[in-house]
């Protein structure tokens, strides 16, 4: 009798845990490579737990220890294919996992950089790697791969909210920049700065305010600034090299660093996603804020415009260029000149209504609105967690950067169109046409930022940044994470011509490697984050130094184009500068701050050496062939 109420009990009792708790584990694991089990709502009772992995004729034990009910631990298999996963002594509980070999975990990521760099193609190389990437996660079968890259990887990252917001928002904004070109307001503030160019130093110093001011949009920057200046420049016998040196480092490396731009919902966009593969309750838009003193690169470059032509002094082949110009001849003899200038010329208002309160009114709004945004959004936030007293840090983090800037940016397309239509610039039809030209032109970053999120997507499934941790995890330090991701993607973005993709592709990766790096080193809260903000910088403004030396990159053409210069005579005139900054940035830049060194006094220190090296290396044009008369 005794026996038969033990054996009832222990039936029961087996049913019951079989119920009653919860198990959790991944649909794709890798073998030999830890992965995460999660366990829950067991009784307090059971201590541990004994599962079983079972592929074809092979089978493994692992113990699991618990706590109250519950265990988060790491484990890992030697098996391969179908994993049939029970817990011992309890057959209603069963799992299933796949497990595949490690390796192919880094294919997807490293098939679109090689297919990027050997097609110079983004778009291609991120859509081939969503695909091998849903090869191998749905069994190697390349049509349910096909169908499953478009109705689950892409379609998933259309139907969050977040990641809506950020492209409606990036349209929106497009839709402003196109208003404020067609109606003449952009060219209107590029006038206003023309007037004070009257020698070689205030015309290159002008130059280089604007592109400052027209900080809204690289694209825009570029044409606007290189071809109002170019005739200015041209009188004041300042060479083409010059003028497109100028319009480059001042086209993405400042539209890249300001806090609102065309750039800004693509770099939110990708630091969100890696955010939330690493459950991260940071803001974005915060995090975006405090990377922006570690992007030394385009700090640096915009500085370096600014020292050089203050200085009146360039050295190398720039150098050369601005004598030959000082004597009459602004291009080299036999230079190739860009005659079909007709893309660039037409993005230019050419009426006779051009005012700079047309642009400046819409794009002021827009940037007051972001901020009462961040702050309504935030301050509500923090009212509905019961907390009373805090900071602006505690606002922007706890803020909706999305709704804030979707707000702004839909407020200033309406007075945009408002403006235009009051002063009878455009009529209706043409108004509308313009903005929809616009938001056509963000299209192309929309669709990279897609892909980028449907990448991402597929190396969190695929733990892509588990298989690298564990290959690396015993040489690699993290201090040395954020420099090494810098020379990356400046590699690659040279080699490929494109900073957007090369974001997209290293983004995902970098974030969650840099989460595992600093646990696996046991740093504490403090220096994991400052390594992750390092590594997140590191892509941004690697991208950005990669793309500015690129001969075949976008802005880099562009700036040829719109200053009428030989685009070899730019490429190899603005090299060397480039290097310059880029190989200070890292050594006073990137590696000290990783250490713990203010990113502050890096920039102190990087302005001093450049100015040295301006000064050192530099030599000023000679007055007598100086002269303008």
């Amino acid at each position: 009798m005794n026996r038969f109420v033990i054996v009832l009990f222990l039936i029961f009792f087996s049913a019951s845990l079989a119920n009653s708790q919860n198990i959790s584990i991944p649909e794709l694991v890798l073998t030999d490579i830890p992965f995460s089990i999660k366990i829950s709502d067991a009784p307090d009772s059971v201590t541990s737990l004994q599962l079983k992995f079972s592929s074809k004729a092979q089978s493994e034990i692992v113990n699991i220890e618990l706590s109250n009910g519950t265990a988060d631990t790491s484990v890992s298999t030697k098996l391969s294919g179908e994993i049939l996963i029970t817990v011992v002594g309890i057959s209603k509980v069963e799992l299933k996992t796949k497990s595949i070999p490690g390796f192919l975990s880094i294919v997807p990521p490293l098939l679109a950089i090689l297919l990027a760099l050997a097609l110079r193609q983004v778009i291609v190389a991120l859509v081939m790697g969503i695909f091998v990437g849903c090869f191998f996660i749905y069994d190697f079968n390349p049509l349910l791969a096909f169908m499953s890259m478009i109705d689950t990887v892409l379609l998933n990252t259309l139907i969050d909210s977040s990641n809506m917001s950020i492209i409606v928002f990036t349209l929106l904004f497009g839709g402003v920049v196109g208003l404020i070109s067609a109606n003449g307001g952009t060219k209107g503030m590029a006038n206003l700065i023309i007037r004070f160019a009257k020698t070689r130093r205030s015309g290159m110093l002008s130059s280089w305010l604007m592109g400052i001011v027209i900080f809204f949009d690289d694209y825009a920057n570029t044409l606007i600034v290189g071809n109002l200046m170019r005739p200015i420049t041209d009188k004041l016998k300042i060479s083409r090299e010059k003028l497109a040196f100028i319009v480059d480092s001042t086209s993405a490396p400042v539209t890249s660093l300001f806090i609102v731009s065309t750039w800004i919902g693509f770099e939110i966009g990708l630091i969100q996603d890696g955010l939330r593969t690493i459950a991260s309750t940071e803001n974005a838009y915060d995090v975006f804020l405090q990377t922006i003193p570690y992007r030394f690169y385009p700090i640096a470059m915009i500085f370096f415009v600014f020292i050089t032509s203050y200085m009146k002094r360039d050295y190398g082949p720039m150098y050369h260029a601005e004598v030959r110009a000082s004597n009459g001849q602004v291009s080299r003899p036999g230079a190739k000149i860009p005659d079909d200038l007709t893309e660039t010329t037409n993005f230019l208002h050419n009426g006779d209504r051009i005012r700079w309160y047309n642009a400046v009114i819409p794009i002021s709004l827009l940037v007051l609105g972001t901020i009462l945004g961040l702050a309504y959004t935030g301050m509500n936030s923090l009212a509905e967690q019961g907390i009373t007293n805090y900071g602006i840090r505690e606002i922007i983090g706890n803020s909706d950067s999305n709704k804030a800037l979707m707000w702004s940016s839909l407020f200033a397309c309406i007075v945009a169109i408002i403006m235009t239509l009051s002063q009878r610039i455009m009529n209706l039809s043409d108004t509308i046409d313009s903005w929809f030209r616009g938001i056509r032109s963000m299209l192309l970053a929309i669709m990279i930022l897609i892909l980028a999120w449907g990448i991402s997507s597929v190396t969190e499934q695929m733990q892509t940044a588990n298989y690298i941790i564990h290959m690396l995890s015993d040489s690699l330090n993290p201090r040395f994470l954020p420099v090494i991701v810098f020379i990356v993607c400046a590699i690659t973005s040279f080699s490929t011509g494109s900073s957007w993709g090369i974001m997209a592709i290293m983004m995902p990766i970098v974030i969650p490697l840099s989460h595992a790096v600093t646990s696996h080193a046991d740093m504490s809260s403090s220096d994991s984050i400052l390594i992750l903000h390092g590594v997140i910088s590191s892509v941004l403004a690697g991208s950005v130094f990669g793309d500015h030396c690129s001969p075949i990159a976008d802005t880099t053409i562009l700036s040829s184009m719109a200053s009428s210069c030989d685009h070899i005579d730019h490429v190899r005139t603005q090299l060397p500068y480039a290097l310059t900054a880029g190989v200070i940035c890292i050594f006073v830049g990137d590696i000290p701050t990783a250490f713990g060194f203010s990113p502050f006094l890096s920039i102190a220190i990087i302005f001093a050496l450049i100015t040295g090296v301006v000064y050192y290396f530099g030599k000023r044009i000679p007055e007598a062939i100086n002269s303008t008369r």
